[in-house]
């Protein structure tokens, strides 16, 4: 395995540490590039690696209360490790960075379990600001009061999966969460949760090649619960945001070998 790993870990309050645990858990790895910065206290970082080639993970932690691992809550499915690795097979990449800038901070938690699957791109940032599938510079939120939450179960291939949460501010939101399940291929989703207002956003695929870009803001309590089954992909917009509160729940088996497409707006 050629490696390039930096780690930097800055602790300062001396009794609430930082911790970093990562477990090689197979032979070989190949290209990994590991960069970690946690900067701040009371920051955890765990997870197992198999098997694999050309995998590059960025992490960066900053603030406290940021945990990013395995999914040890709910639904506690616990490492994969056994398996082959959390993260394993080809061409991986990962870049999660958590940040929150108050002094006492909600938990942020993204909880990735990705093990199996070859050529996934899994791009998360809570506290951050991803603008576009394609963006790089990520901003920084300097008012971000944490609270931030996502599971993440991906298992097929060549998903790319992207998305921020943050200003969760004023301390009374109780937070955003995400939970993206997926088990098919091809998958390409892009979305955001953003303002002070409570957001949920559950998605789960079961099938291949479905294109999903979600954004649910505004001060209202969203809530968006969608399943995607089928043959053929779909292509869905889903946008809900205002102040008033929204739902909205979508099972969806498209038949049409073109592909579905379906677009969602409430405000």
């Amino acid at each position: 395995m050629t490696a390039i790993v930096s780690l930097l870990s800055l602790n300062s309050l001396a009794d609430n540490t930082n911790s970093i645990q990562i477990e090689q858990v197979a032979s070989g790895g190949e290209n990994l590039v590991l960069l970690i910065d946690q900067i701040g206290y009371n920051n955890k970082i765990f997870f197992s690696i198999g098997d694999g080639d050309d995998m590059n993970i960025n992490i960066k932690q900053e603030g406290n209360n940021n945990e990013l691992g395995w999914t040890n809550d709910s639904p506690s499915w616990g490492s994969g490790a056994a398996w082959g690795g959390d993260v394993d097979y080809d061409d991986q990449e990962l870049k999660l960075w958590q940040n929150c800038s108050e002094t006492v901070c909600n938990k942020n938690d993204i909880q990735f379990h990705i093990s199996y699957g070859t050529d996934n791109k899994f791009w998360w940032g809570q506290g951050y600001t991803i603008d576009s599938r394609t963006d790089t510079s990520w901003a920084k939120d300097t008012y971000d009061k944490g609270g931030h939450k996502v599971t993440v179960d991906i298992h097929g291939s060549n998903n790319s999966i992207i998305g921020h949460q943050n200003n969760c501010s004023t301390g009374s939101c109780d937070g955003h969460t995400a939970t993206i399940y997926l088990y098919g291929n091809n998958n390409d989703v892009y979305g955001k949760q953003v303002h002070d207002g409570e957001k949920t956003f559950t998605f789960r695929a079961n099938n291949s090649n479905n294109t999903v870009d979600y954004e649910q803001q505004g001060t209202g309590e969203h809530n968006a619960n969608i399943i995607l089954n089928g043959p053929y992909g779909t292509d869905l917009d889903l946008l809900q945001k205002g102040s008033t509160d929204q739902t909205y729940s979508l099972t969806q088996t498209c038949n049409t070998s073109s592909g579905c497409t379906i677009g969602v707006t409430q405000q």
